[in-house]
């Protein structure tokens, strides 16, 4: 096999692209501990009768729960998981800053902000885990990569697109899917939204919105592989002014805080 080159190779990332991913899973991993700790209180308040919706992440939830008398040690505990919760928000506070810095400073990452809805963290989550965009040979390939390409079952001469591969990263999966969400209902972007109200129009919105996801990954594929800003087709005048102001900025023109700008 290894003579007639058929052994698959496996990805190696760039140090860049590793140092990427470390940011981004740690933060999520840190996440994933705080609320963790938020269901252990909510655990603790319901073995002692507390009924009230108390949101620990908030100040105000945990301003509640300090002031709140619990029997001994269940106190101590509570006390305990309080501070578990201000450390690990501290430490994902440290990390985002981190983030912003590293998406701020990558033209990968600036290309994607472009796009309405995308945050700094969402657009170096999808630069780190996608990788270099020229190892694909194709947008139907890193639909594949990412699982948002439909399974087709063939039977005879009927050809049935089914659901969603769902293979790759469901954590990336569900960050286009969130983008697709804020595009097309906050930000009303003009591309997408007619798209989607195409689609949901014939289809349910969850089937919509998963194929505005799609598009969005689509048109991701030829920005980066292209090295351009986000310019769909069929926009308003005034946002293609904006794209031209920020094809100017990513030109290295003096360009203000990315967090200003795109976030």
């Amino acid at each position: 096999m290894v003579r007639l080159n058929s052994v698959p190779e496996s990805y190696v990332p760039t140090d860049e692209i590793r140092e990427a991913r470390a940011l981004v899973r740690g933060r999520q991993s840190l996440i994933e501990d705080r609320t963790e700790y938020a269901n252990k209180i909510h655990g603790l308040l319901s073995d002692h009768g507390i009924t009230e919706d108390v949101k620990p992440l908030t100040d105000k939830g945990r301003e509640f729960l300090r002031e709140l008398s619990l029997p001994k040690p269940w106190d101590s505990v509570l006390t305990s998981y309080l501070e578990v919760i201000k450390t690990l928000t501290e430490e994902i506070q440290r990390l985002e800053v981190a983030i912003e810095e590293r998406a701020g400073s990558l033209k990968e990452t600036q290309l994607l902000m472009t796009i309405p809805g995308m945050s700094y963290y969402t657009a170096l989550t999808i630069y780190a885990e996608l990788g270099e965009i020229g190892r694909f040979d194709g947008d139907k390939e890193v639909v594949s990569y990412v699982g948002l390409n439909p399974e087709i079952r063939e039977s005879g001469d009927s050809r049935i697109k089914g659901n969603i591969s769902k293979r790759g990263s469901s954590r990336v999966r569900w960050l286009f899917v969130q983008v697709a969400h804020t595009a097309v209902h906050t930000c009303k972007d003009e591309y997408l939204s007619r798209f989607y109200d195409r689609l949901a129009s014939r289809k349910n919105s969850q089937k919509a919105i998963v194929a505005t996801a799609r598009k969005m990954l689509v048109s991701i594929y030829y920005m980066l592989d292209r090295e351009e800003v986000y310019d769909p087709p069929g926009v308003s005048a005034q946002t293609s002014e904006l794209r031209t102001a920020e094809r100017a900025v990513l030109s290295g023109w003096p360009r203000p805080s990315v967090s200003d700008i795109y976030r």
